[in-house]
This record gives structure tokens, C-alpha cells and sequence, in this order.
């Protein structure tokens, strides 16, 4: 039977990409998460054999990328966390599973930065087979024990994939033990543990645990606050979940993004007390312009437009986009980017020109709908509430003044 041919596999041979690689390696990986995941709907077995062989090339072929920016990084994260269902699923038997496992563990061993510290962490659920899972955590329990006992030793790879293994296979009091020869506690570590406590129905204890392990100073991570919030949820403590981790807004990511998460996770929460809610915890208005006209929320995207973190080339893109659509919308906000460009701080100085066009933008969509005089009235009225830069300003009523 002829071996499938994988495109990818010609884009990931061993140092393929020079230090400025990243944004074609970062297309490369896109599209072969696509590839394999197309193979999927037809043959999970093929589809995690692709798993494993794009997986064991990452890091031969991009290891001299300069990864500095986080941006490689992002791409890679974006590239092993949709591919690790499609590992759980392939349809192998255990020998196989075994061999191909065999083959991924080569890779992480020889990986140089990290890459796979995520998909360590479900070592257990990729065995699939509770008598493979036994097998790599009794061949993995030796080194940590070492590793934890040692003076001056603390990591060995195999670390989250024992403690993994054995939170699959249920072997609670062994997981407990191995973690008890710590001398402080980390939650990378055990949370393995405050998973264990879930699993046998302990959620409170679990919840205590994890609060414990965050007193300790080197423990102050975002991931603690998920599980927490996590398992109140699971609990059917929707409001208490919501109060306490709800709204803790993450380091990274947009405004948007964080807005659509939160409704995701708490559909049973009106989606504008959550708006609101963001609103108040941030006090950032401009940043959830987009937030709110995106929900629909057209009166709190005007508030929020009207801030002076506000975005103009977001709210003139806004005025474009609803024309159409919401026609005294648009002109409210398209004007509100004019005037913010007039009065904003931003890193390099607006010129003249830049003020032209967005006010031709918005002239052009009144002008369209034979709302004209409207507009001009509105930027007046706007230029005389706002402290507008003297330069700017002047252009503007220059061009208010020609076009009358």
C-alpha cells in the first residue's frame, strides 16, 4: 500500500528557515494544520500519523529562527493545540500508538525550546490506553524521584508527562507522593494534583488546593485563576465564578477577543452587563469600541468612541462599514475620528494630509445620502466642545469654509 503524501513535509526539513523566517514558517504551519486536518474527516489514522510527522520537524526546521518577538511562538501554539484532538483520536491500536508515541517523545527530547510543554502536559490522554499511560509513568517515576531528591537537580523532561500519566490512570496516592518530595510547591507541577482532587469529586479541596499553591509567590499565574474559575463553573457556581475570575482581564490578546471569550464562557450572563461590566474593570472606553459595535451595543460604542483612548482610523473604518447599515451611526462616529485625530496623542504627529482624508471620508459618505449639511454641522459643533490642535484645526475650517 503506497505511504500517503504529505505537501508539508518539503516545507519541514531540518533547518529550512534562516533567523528571519517566521512569517513563512508561520503560512507553512497554517497550512499544514489544514492538510491534516482534512485527512481527518475521512481517516483519523492517517490524520495522526500526519500528527506525528509534522510534530517530530518542527523544531529541526525552524531552530534557527530568531524567536524573540513571540510571534514564532504564537504560530506554534496556533499549530500543536488543534492538532493534539487529532493525536487523542487516530485510530490506533496499542502497539502502534506505542510506536508512534515513541517517535513524538524522540522529538520533545531533542526540541530546544519549550515547544511541546503543553502537549507534555496531556501525555496521559494521548496514551489513550490506560496500559500504555502505566508503562510511561513507571518509566518516567525513576528520573523524577531523582530529579526531585537531588541537590541541584529540579527538571527533567518527563516531569508533567509522569504526573499526566499517572492522573489518567488514577493513580492518586502515587501522583500525591511524588509530589510530596518537592521542597516548594509549583503549579505547573501541582495542578496535576488539584486535577486529581476533580476527578474524585473534591472540587472544594480542589479549589483550597489551588488557592494554597497560589499564596506561595512564585505561583501568582493567570492558569490558576482559570482552573478556579473552571471548576466553579463545573460546581454550577456561574455568579460566584463570574464575580471572582470573570472579569480578570488577561495580559494579551484584543478587547474584542477577551469580550467574545467572556460571553462564550458565561452565556447565561447578559451580554451587555458583561460589556459594561469590562468597561468599568478596565476604565480603558475607547479600547471596547469594537467590542460593543460588534455586539450590536451602538449607544455604548458612541460613549466609547468619544474617550480619548479612542482609535480614529477604528472609528473612521466604522463610519465606512455602516453606512449603509446605521446611517446617523456612522456619521456620529466617522466625525468623532476626525475630531480624535485633531486632539489625540499618538507616536508620531498627525499631518495635515492624514486629516484631509479622513475628513474627505466621511464628507463622501454624507455627501452620498444628501446628508452633507449634517455632517458639517456636527464637526463644528465637535471642534468647538474639543481642545483641537491649532494646526489641524485650522485645516479644517478651512475646508468647512471652501466647501460652503
Amino acid at each position: 500500500m503506497p505511504t500517503h503524501k504529505w505537501t508539508f513535509k518539503s516545507y519541514f526539513r531540518r533547518e529550512t528557515y534562516g533567523w528571519n523566517g517566521t512569517a513563512k514558517a508561520s503560512k507553512r504551519m497554517k497550512e499544514a494544520v489544514s492538510e491534516i486536518q482534512k485527512v481527518a474527516k475521512t481517516d483519523s489514522s492517517l490524520a495522526g500519523e500526519g500528527v506525528i510527522e509534522l510534530f517530530t520537524r518542527l523544531y529541526p526546521a525552524l531552530m534557527n529562527i530568531d524567536s524573540s518577538s513571540g510571534a514564532l511562538g504564537t504560530a506554534l501554539n496556533n499549530t500543536i493545540d488543534p492538532l493534539i484532538p487529532i493525536l487523542i483520536s487516530a485510530d490506533w491500536d496499542m502497539n502502534t500508538r506505542g510506536k508512534w508515541l515513541d517517535k513524538l517523545y524522540d522529538a520533545i527530547i531533542e526540541d530546544g525550546w519549550g515547544t511541546f510543554d503543553d502537549l507534555r502536559d496531556h501525555w496521559g490522554e494521548i496514551c489513550v490506553y490506560p496500559g500504555l499511560a502505566h508503562l510511561w509513568a513507571d518509566q518516567f517515576i525513576p528520573e523524577v524521584k531523582y530529579a526531585w531528591t537531588t541537590e541541584g537537580t529540579a527538571f527533567t523532561v518527563g516531569s508533567d508527562m509522569c504526573l499526566s500519566c499517572l492522573l489518567f490512570t488514577e493513580r492518586y496516592d502515587e501522583l500525591q507522593e511524588l509530589l510530596q518530595l518537592r521542597k516548594k510547591p509549583w503549579w505547573n507541577y501541582n495542578k496535576f494534583w488539584a486535577m486529581a482532587l476533580v476527578k474524585q469529586g473534591k472540587s472544594q479541596e480542589a479549589l483550597d488546593y489551588a488557592k494554597m499553591i497560589q499564596s506561595e509567590e512564585i505561583n501568582k499565574e493567570r492558569s490558576i485563576d482559570l482552573f478556579c474559575e473552571g471548576v466553579l463553573i463545573q460546581m454550577g457556581k456561574i455568579q460566584d465564578a463570574y464575580e471572582q475570575y470573570g472579569l480578570k482581564m488577561p495580559s494579551y490578546g484584543t478587547y474584542l477577543n477577551i469580550y467574545r471569550d467572556i460571553c462564550k464562557k458565561y452565556p447565561t450572563i447578559d451580554k451587555k452587563k458583561i460589556l459594561l461590566d469590562c468597561i468599568k474593570q478596565t476604565g480603558n472606553e475607547g479600547k471596547w469600541f469594537a467590542s460593543a459595535k460588534t455586539a450590536g451595543f451602538l449607544d455604548i460604542a458612541v460613549h466609547c468612541a468619544k474617550s480619548d483612548s479612542s482609535d480614529p482610523n477604528t472609528l473612521l473604518r466604522a463610519c465606512r462599514d455602516y453606512a449603509d447599515k446605521d446611517f446617523p451611526f456612522a456619521l456620529v462616529v466617522g466625525v468623532l475620528g476626525i475630531i480624535r485625530f485633531m486632539t489625540g496623542t499618538f507616536y508620531e504627529e498627525r499631518t495635515a494630509t492624514e486629516i484631509g482624508i479622513a475628513y474627505q471620508q466621511v464628507e463622501k459618505i454624507a455627501k452620498d445620502r444628501g446628508k452633507l449639511a449634517d455632517f458639517k454641522a456636527l464637526l463644528a459643533r465637535e471642534m468647538m466642545k474639543q481642545h483641537c490642535d491649532a494646526h489641524l484645526r485650522e485645516v479644517v475650517v478651512k475646508t468647512l469654509e471652501m466647501g460652503e
